[in-house]
């Protein structure tokens, strides 16, 4: 049997005013040919399908058209739980609607003979599929106990679910299914970014964040398919093949430059499955440039991609948005770097309160303050100035 395991869409996410709806669909259209392409038996989507629990009409379109095609015509089953920014009960919602075309998406965290375990025919075989989606922290705890044992009881809820699953699984599996457990949670241990980007690649560990220990990864399933990390990975520690497939774009600058993908998995009953990563093309890059302005011109791609711009100059640039604006199309982000010290508090001296306030909003959203904030700006000012005794 061969699955096709692909993660994360968020579909309707914006990168700053940029709406990404085309890009959705070319990469979407991208994962569908893959499945053809590849011959693809079963697809497991392990969550966020959307960005926002309540996704606009044209998200909504994006995505229940990708998972229809992905299904070819209901040929290919899919299945699909719901993730930290789904919402369970819109996903149980629409259940009903795409059964029809093979579509099986999972919301709510059910019991294994309650539809947490999913038996499903499909070309390849009978495929034994333990749904278990997002668990909510607020569902693990006493909120009146320590934070440290939130933690401790998060994980141990974690692996009592994902064992009794397994368990279940492998009692109506015999000897001629394949079995997998799709989940959307973080292991300890796992990389936020996988390449050292500047918005906090760290180490997701237990008392930093809500996580799992490798023990919510039982040893029953022939393939762990993962949600939640947007950085391609193997899961560290898994004593079974368990992967990220991340996500399907590069969604904001701390992903600039990783390699998107998804993972064909190759699998036989009572044999441990095989992995390859498949890259995708899709969706425009996003790139973190810093230079001159001269040299920023002639980086390769800086034309075509979102850009979150640094650029070198002597001192402060009032111009240097409505510039780069004029250069670039896809400008999300553009700040000056000089040597500040000096400069910063001669020129700042100068400078009314409002100009400065305009300063910090040029630096902080990438583009110049509306006429109207800064007016809007000195009133108040002016209003605190005659009320102060």
């Amino acid at each position: 049997m061969r699955v096709l395991h692909t993660s994360d869409w968020h579909v309707g996410k914006r990168l700053g005013r940029y709406d990404r709806s085309d890009e959705y669909r070319e990469v979407i259209a991208e994962v569908a040919t893959i499945a053809t392409d590849n011959q693809v038996d079963l697809v497991l989507h392990s969550g966020d399908l959307f960005d926002r629990p309540l996704p606009p009409i044209e998200a909504l379109s994006i995505a229940l058209e990708g998972l229809v095609a992905l299904s070819d015509g209901g040929r290919r089953p899919v299945v699909v739980i719901s993730g930290n920014h789904d919402s369970p009960g819109l996903f149980e919602a629409l259940a009903p609607l795409l059964a029809d075309r093979n579509v099986h998406m999972v919301g709510e965290i059910k019991s294994p003979d309650g539809g947490g375990v999913l038996d499903i025919e499909t070309p390849g075989g009978r495929a034994v599929v333990s749904a278990f989606p997002f668990l909510r922290e607020g569902r693990a705890f006493n909120v009146w106990e320590p934070t440290e044992e939130h933690y401790k009881k998060y994980a141990d809820r974690l692996r009592r679910i994902s064992q009794a699953y397994s368990t279940h699984a492998q009692e109506i599996a015999g000897q001629d299914a394949v079995t997998f457990l799709v989940s959307h949670f973080l292991v300890g241990g796992s990389k936020v970014h996988g390449h050292g980007a500047p918005r906090g690649e760290r180490e997701l560990h237990m008392g930093e964040a809500y996580a799992a220990t490798t023990d919510a990864i039982p040893p029953g399933p022939q393939y762990v398919a993962l949600g939640h990390i947007h950085a391609p990975q193997r899961v560290p520690g898994a004593q079974v093949p368990a992967e990220y497939a991340g996500s399907l774009l590069e969604l904001d600058f701390g992903e600039a430059g990783e390699t998107k993908r998804v993972v064909l998995v190759d699998v036989e009953p009572g044999i441990p499955a095989s992995v390859t990563s498949v890259p995708l093309t899709g969706g425009r890059r996003l790139l973190r440039p810093r230079g001159e302005w001269a040299d920023l011109l002639a980086v390769e791609g800086i034309y075509e991609s979102y850009l979150d711009l640094t650029v070198e100059t002597a001192g402060p640039d009032p111009g240097l948005a409505d510039r780069a604006r004029d250069e670039f199309e896809y400008v999300v982000k553009v700040k000056a770097e000089y040597p500040r010290a000096e400069v910063e508090r001669s020129v700042r001296q100068a400078m009314t309160l409002a100009e400065q306030y305009g300063e910090y909003y040029l630096g902080v959203e990438g583009v110049d303050a509306p006429p109207g904030l800064i007016e809007a700006f000195s009133e108040l000012q002016a209003e605190v100035e005659d009320a102060t005794p």
